[in-house]
């Protein structure tokens, strides 16, 4: 979290005002409601206070005169203490505002086509005792829940039954947690013959495992079904021997991946095992050029440089070259507890719904972000208009997201673990969340 000036602002505005609706649609007015929470931070009644709305696009007045930045009314709280103004919110930015000598507040306005999505925080890569992790997969989703996840996705190694294990343990309960099947896919190796493929790749939301369906016929079996799979494709000329067959196997696992309704996201490829990168960076133009999976693991994992920073190296590169695709960022967790890359990264997606369907049509619509927490100071990847949104979310809207998602992922926990009470307390704050972004998004 920033310690600067800035951040203490927008702590002592969370604190001590309720600035409600916070994103509002750009072009149309909408009416703002300021409350103070407490005596300390309450109005006088009758008192006149001075109002000025800074659209940050906008430039200073003083510097940039007949700009649309000098906006100031009178104002005077209502008889319950709040203080409301109508404005006309021209454009998509953030408006700062003033109300006298109170703590800068703030409202973001969206355009068309941000109006109506809301967003939603979530892992779709992590690892559960049904692998190489740690916690149990109900105990996994209830930990990840406390700490402001929305949806999340277990992606066990060769493993799609894990993540059916999770969905089930909340199955009887409402909560408003999206659970959304998964895997990791590793294929099998058989160095010999020249059937090696060492890229990971996660199913996201899949109906059906791929990572079964390529067993079912046995290693010899799934090795002929792919040399004839690239009879069928389009195989860049630089790929020869193994690197061959492992772009073939990728393309027939995205193929497979997207057959199923899932997302196929190619995961960090700059991991360095074994003393060496996991896949050659050959290998990975290959994948960038053709583009066969839906959404690039930008930000993954591990903590140091070489993994996340040539990643997001690689993205802008692409960017510069013409290359566009969806990103996303995960932990790649194996344990949610004394681990600093339980929160090393996630992914932002702005969404209808935290439901499975509409997450993975968002995310290959180009409207997801990835998220790197590994520093104090939280930054981003992906489409510069949806990082400046982030922005202003991760400071004005994602504390108060934060604290009923850590109610719920509390009480998860508990029911997993056959508490007393936890039901009915999952009963009880059921529809907390939705009420919160009706409140706070005007869509």
């Amino acid at each position: 979290m920033l310690t600067n000036h800035l951040q203490l602002n927008y702590d002592a505005a969370l604190h001590d005002y309720d600035i409600f609706p916070k994103v509002v649609p750009a072009g149309k007015t909408s009416e703002i409601t300021v409350m103070p929470l407490g005596a300390h931070a309450a109005f006088t009644s009758g008192e006149e206070y001075r109002l000025r709305i800074c659209p940050i696009d906008e430039g200073n007045p003083r510097d940039y005169p007949g700009r649309r930045n000098n906006f100031e009314y009178a104002v005077t709280p209502g008889a319950d203490g709040c203080v409301r103004f109508s404005f006309e919110f021209f454009g998509e930015q953030q408006y700062f505002i003033h109300i006298g000598e109170r703590p800068r507040l703030s409202v973001y306005a969206v355009a068309e086509d941000l109006a109506g999505r809301y967003p939603f925080r979530g892992d779709l890569h992590m690892h559960t005792c049904r692998s190489d992790g740690k916690q149990s997969p109900a105990a996994v989703c209830a930990e990840y829940r406390k700490t402001g996840y929305d949806f999340l996705a277990v992606t066990d190694h060769r493993r799609y039954e894990p993540s059916l294990e999770a969905i089930a343990a909340y199955l009887d309960v409402p909560i408003e947690m999206t659970l959304v099947p998964g895997e990791e896919i590793h294929l099998p190796k058989d160095l010999d013959g020249g059937h090696i493929n060492d890229v990971h790749i996660v199913n996201f939301g899949g109906e059906r495992s791929i990572q079964a369906l390529a067993a079912a016929q046995g290693e010899q079996g799934h090795w002929a079904r792919i040399d004839a799979y690239a009879g069928t494709i389009d195989i860049p000329a630089g790929l020869r021997g193994a690197e061959r067959y492992a772009y073939a196997e990728c393309h027939w696992i995205f193929n497979e991946i997207k057959k199923a309704g899932g997302l196929g996201i190619f995961c960090h490829p700059y991991w360095i095992v074994a003393s060496v990168l996991q896949v050659p960076p050959g290998l990975v133009e290959a994948i960038m050029e053709t583009q066969p999976f839906d959404a690039f693991e930008v930000l993954g994992g591990e903590v140091y440089y070489e993994q996340n920073g040539f990643q997001t190296a690689q993205y802008y590169q692409d960017i510069a070259k013409g290359r566009r695709y969806p990103v996303v960022g995960s932990t790649d967790s194996h344990s949610a507890f004394h681990n600093p890359k339980s929160h090393a990264c996630s992914t932002i997606v702005f969404s209808p719904e935290n439901e499975r369907g509409a997450l993975i049509d968002s995310i290959k619509n180009f409207y997801s972000i990835a998220v790197d927490s590994i520093d104090p100071m939280t930054r981003y990847v992906g489409d510069f208009r949806l990082l400046r949104y982030a922005c202003f979310l991760e400071k004005n809207f994602f504390p108060l997201h934060d604290e009923l998602c850590f109610e719920e992922g509390r009480a998860m926990k508990a029911y997993a673990c056959a508490q007393p009470g936890a039901k009915e307390t999952l009963e009880f704050i059921s529809g907390r969340m939705k009420a919160q972004r009706e409140k706070y998004f005007a869509f």
